[in-house]
């Protein structure tokens, strides 16, 4: 796979009229298909695989937030990054997720050829499925280098997303809440 994702790196490289073979560039198609496939190896994972097990059962029901989990992801429609920070919270219903999953959680979705809006509520859906949890709420703040390097190139620009399931959805108030912690207003 890596030598057939390095051949059509030198073809790239030779379409937008550079030469493969000078030095600089000589292993730079083999450096590339690696890095592609490192950034898209949320392909290869599973949230099974990812939780592994790591739902415990508690009595808290109040509301549990981590916010700041950076985020590096791929534009579909570009094959340009975008890099970013999401907010899960969630209301336990009997079980709590351990803390390190919500950062793998993010990182096996962010690690596929994305767009922020899927991206969002594929993280919230997961974290739901995992825990059963009354509500979850995700936002996600990020860059778009597709809009940064090309196109209207506004380099202060960015996009929020958010996807509110359940109690987030469906209580003004728990939504409120979620929304002042995450952003200290």
């Amino acid at each position: 796979m890596t030598e057939e994702l390095a051949n059509h790196y030198r073809q790239i490289i030779r379409a937008v009229g550079e030469d493969p073979g000078r030095e600089g560039l000589l292993d730079t198609p083999k450096r590339a298909a690696k890095a592609m496939q490192f950034l898209n190896r949320g392909y290869l994972q599973s949230l099974e695989e990812i939780v592994n097990g790591a739902v415990f059962e508690s009595e808290t029901d109040e509301m549990v937030l981590v916010k700041d989990i950076e985020l590096y992801s791929m534009c579909e429609h570009h094959l340009l990054p975008f890099i970013g920070k999401c907010h899960i919270a969630y209301l336990p219903s009997g079980k709590v997720l351990g803390l390190s999953k919500f950062a793998r959680i993010v990182d096996m979705y962010a690690r596929r050829m994305q767009i922020q809006e899927n991206l969002t509520r594929q993280i919230a859906e997961a974290v739901q499925e995992v825990t059963q949890a009354r509500g979850v709420a995700v936002v996600i703040e990020a860059q778009h280098l597709c809009m940064m390097m090309r196109g209207v190139e506004k380099q202060n620009s960015s996009m929020t997303s958010s996807v509110m399931l359940g109690a987030f959805r469906d209580n003004i108030s728990t939504r409120q809440e979620f929304l002042t912690l995450i952003h200290g207003r």
